[in-house]
């Protein structure tokens, strides 16, 4: 494990923000089993059960609000992190329509204050903020979205999301200019868009993996708004396999990689909702839904990335696909609830016998 990405994690001190969140949980997680000194800063897990929590990780946990800078940067003067994961953020479209200020806050102020805390740090090399496929302006096109594409968004959490790109370019420009880059400064930035990720240990609102087993458990129907909605599926470990990559690349100095990369799925693997919750329903009987067409807030339908410029400039690609991607992310679910196991352990090992 520790050999991974060339051991550059190995004793180096990552700051994770959002640790507590899905996808924060998986990224500790693996960086905390190749030997890095984790340090991770979120607000409170906001489910019981939660991933975060079952995992146990051997790690600094900081229970702190992205929006609070003054303790935002008292992490980075005790800890002095080498590189930062930037993961904490509102992540919820629905939930921002009803708190939109909350959600701007978090999202666009969340991200100043991460920048701000890294100018005055002596010791951060790298910076990865983590955003979101929604951060594109969406025009419904049927091919994948590049990162020269124009940023936009027509609700909040997406509108936040491209702001939070837009921002991380101004720092990049403004005070982490790559002409200056160990002369003035010794930090190199990117950002990373992935789509709708899944996995076991998500248990989080408005999501479909776990809203199917949210009501599984309950023996309940499953209630679907948008069965045609149609999504990059994949798992979570793609992504954050994508993230460690481009972390290397930002540690190691290489200033070409100071960007933007897409993480998404092959084409081949955009599903419809429909045909995600028959696949889920494959992998565990019990399962079972219910279509109502009663959405009044708007979603985008159709939304892909194009990963070309990861494939070739990162060597990335996905190792499991979208059938894989489902029977892991259900299969961890019935485990944990039929058995009482965390899978995530396994399934890392799994994936990464595929790289």
């Amino acid at each position: 494990m520790q050999d991974l990405f060339n051991e550059i994690y190995k004793n180096k001190t990552v700051l994770v923000t959002g640790h507590t969140g899905f996808k924060g949980s998986w990224l500790s997680f693996w960086l905390n089993q190749m030997g890095a000194n984790v340090i991770g800063y979120s607000l409170q897990p906001s489910t019981t059960p939660n991933h975060f929590e079952l995992l146990n990780l051997d790690m600094v946990s900081i229970i702190g609000d992205i929006r609070d800078i003054e303790n935002l940067n008292q992490v980075f003067q005790t800890y002095k992190p080498d590189i930062v994961f930037h993961l904490a953020a509102q992540p919820l479209v629905r939930y921002s329509y009803s708190y939109p200020i909350e959600t701007y806050e978090t999202n666009v102020m969340g991200v100043v204050n991460l920048f701000e805390c890294c100018k005055k740090s002596s010791s951060v090399k790298a910076v990865l903020n983590v955003t979101t496929d929604k951060c594109y302006e969406n025009r419904e096109w049927i091919w994948g979205y590049k990162e020269s594409d124009p940023m936009g968004g027509y609700d909040p959490y997406s509108a936040s999301k491209a702001c939070s790109e837009l921002i991380t370019s101004s720092y990049r420009n403004s005070f982490f200019n790559l002409n200056e880059y160990q002369k003035s400064h010794q930090i190199l930035v990117a950002t990373a868009r992935a789509g709708n990720v899944i996995g076991g240990g998500d248990w989080s609102i408005d999501r479909l993996i776990p809203d199917i087993i949210k009501a599984t458990v309950k023996s309940e129907k499953v209630i679907i708004r948008n069965p045609n909605s149609t999504r990059p599926w994949q798992h979570v470990l793609e992504a954050i396999y994508g993230y460690l990559l481009l972390g290397e690349k930002l540690l190691n100095g290489e200033k070409e990689f100071a960007d933007a990369f897409n993480f998404g799925p092959n084409d081949d693997d955009m599903l419809k909702v429909i045909d995600i919750l028959k696949m889920s329903k494959e992998c565990w009987s019990s399962i079972d839904f219910e279509i109502i067409n009663s959405n009044t807030l708007h979603e985008a339908s159709l939304l892909k990335l194009d990963s070309t410029k990861a494939r070739l400039k990162l060597q990335w690609k996905p190792k499991w696909n979208s059938k894989i991607a489902i029977e892991q992310s259900i299969d961890w679910y019935r485990n944990f609830y039929e058995n009482g196991e965390v899978f995530t352990s396994k399934q890392l090992k799994d994936y990464i016998e595929q790289i």
